[in-house]
């Protein structure tokens, strides 16, 4: 693939968290120099049709999903995000974990809602619900709840000062096995990709073992290039891609406003991303690349 190739494939609009409609998202892309680009919304496809309707004519789409999973052992419970990348949206077993997934984040949401009026925070579902506008909701949306009532002065303190993990309005998620994810994604014809493995500021992380066996279960990526990586994390990651045999994405983790981080603040290697895109998956990425996965 040509070295100018620019390639982000982890974003979000607002079918899920993010605060770009899927058609907003595609076009500051394509005006941003990416050349082929990833909608990864949290445990939905609902942004495909618009973002692919949309799609400006020299941008590539990549359709995925990032799918919120569990490591869980003897002694802990660790959580982690799975990207599945051009799998079949209408699988069954797909579909009714991505459907139960949504569910739970609402449900989980309304009750960190409740918990929070109930002890006098200026907030209610109502505009919660409409900051979604119909997507999955999440933690952002109760951010962006927060930061208008003005009980916090930004998204990042409202993350760390009402809804981290460690406070009391926290309501921890019922997520997907990591090893069910995975043989899930790949029975639908998926490319599972393992988001931020090392980003230790959102919390523990599992060990190098862990990743050894998602990878033996059918892992074809780790997600090495990631804002909340620092560079010895990267270039852990980095190094455990290579003795594994998996493939070292990149990407910026985009939400819109609702986080700081730019498109393409970190992006996959041209060889990377021809690496992945030769592997046999249920769907084929849209756009300018012709069916091997190299630029027409």
């Amino acid at each position: 693939m040509s070295a100018l190739l620019v390639t982000d494939l982890h974003t979000h609009s607002t079918a899920s968290d993010g605060t770009d409609r899927p058609a907003e998202l595609v076009a500051k892309a394509a005006a941003a120099g990416i050349d082929v680009l990833a909608i990864t919304d949290h445990d939905t496809t609902g942004g495909w049709a618009e973002a692919l309707e949309h799609r400006p004519p020299a941008l590539t789409v990549i359709t995925g999903a990032e799918f919120s999973c569990v490591y869980v052992d003897d002694e802990r419970r660790i959580s982690l995000h799975l990207l599945g990348y051009l799998f079949d949206p209408d699988d069954a077993n797909l579909q009714a974990e991505r459907a139960r997934l949504r569910d739970d984040r609402r449900g989980r949401a309304h009750l960190m809602v409740d918990n929070m009026v109930a002890d006098g925070l200026p907030i209610s579902w109502e505009q919660v619900s409409a900051l979604a506008a119909g997507g999955a909701v999440g933690r952002p949306h109760l951010a962006r709840a927060l930061v208008t009532a003005g009980v916090v002065p930004d998204i990042d303190s409202a993350f760390r000062d009402v809804l981290s993990s460690r406070g009391g309005y926290y309501v921890r998620k019922s997520d997907t096995d990591v090893f069910a994810a995975i043989a899930m994604l790949r029975a639908a014809g998926g490319l599972p990709v393992f988001a931020h493995p090392l980003a230790r500021r959102r919390g523990p992380v599992v060990s190098d073992a862990v990743v050894a066996r998602m990878a033996a279960a059918g892992l074809v990526g780790l997600e090495v290039e990631h804002p909340d990586q620092d560079p010895a994390d990267r270039a852990q990651a980095a190094g455990l891609a290579r003795d594994l045999g998996l493939i070292g994405t990149g990407s910026s983790d985009y939400h819109g406003t609702n986080k700081t981080t730019g498109l393409a603040a970190c992006t996959t290697a041209p060889a990377a991303l021809e690496a992945l895109l030769a592997l046999p998956a249920a769907l084929r990425p849209v756009g300018p690349l012709d069916p091997d996965g190299r630029p027409r």
